[in-house]
């Protein structure tokens, strides 16, 4: 278990194994790999930042189980970079891929992609479809 400060370890042994690991602060599995790219410090940042959006969307999956697979590549052909992401989760796997003329627009457009492509699936699990109001005919 991880080192906690001002006696918190001794307050998380009330808490249940599994969500210990939840509140000691595990992450998500990430692994990303870079095809041809010259400024990975610019796009890690920008990766951490979109890490930190997605990891608030999926609160309600065990971090352990949720993995993260990026790649970022140039075109052999054209100067277009892209950045294709692959979610793997319990409940689906998503796909996202963005294009652009840097590393950053194609990594803005495929993070985007895949925050709305969480929200929709959330929303189908939750099957908030089923419980829309219908609207009465207009006379």
């Amino acid at each position: 278990m991880l080192a906690l400060s001002c006696g918190a370890e001794r307050s998380l042994r009330r808490f249940p194994a599994r969500f210990r690991s939840i509140l000691t602060g595990a992450t998500m599995n990430v692994s990303i790999s870079y095809k041809h790219v010259n400024s990975q410090e610019a796009v890690a940042v920008e990766v951490t930042r979109r890490l930190d959006k997605i990891a608030k969307l999926l609160k309600s999956y065990q971090p352990d189980l949720i993995q993260l697979h990026g790649v970022f590549s140039k075109s052999r052909k054209s100067e277009e970079q892209s950045c294709s992401l692959t979610l793997s989760l319990p409940t689906g796997t998503l796909h996202a891929t963005g294009n652009g003329s840097n590393v950053l627009a194609g990594t803005k457009k495929a993070f985007s992609d895949i925050e709305s492509q969480i929200k929709k699936h959330q929303s189908l699990l939750r099957r908030e479809h089923e419980w829309k109001r219908k609207r009465a005919p207009r006379e």
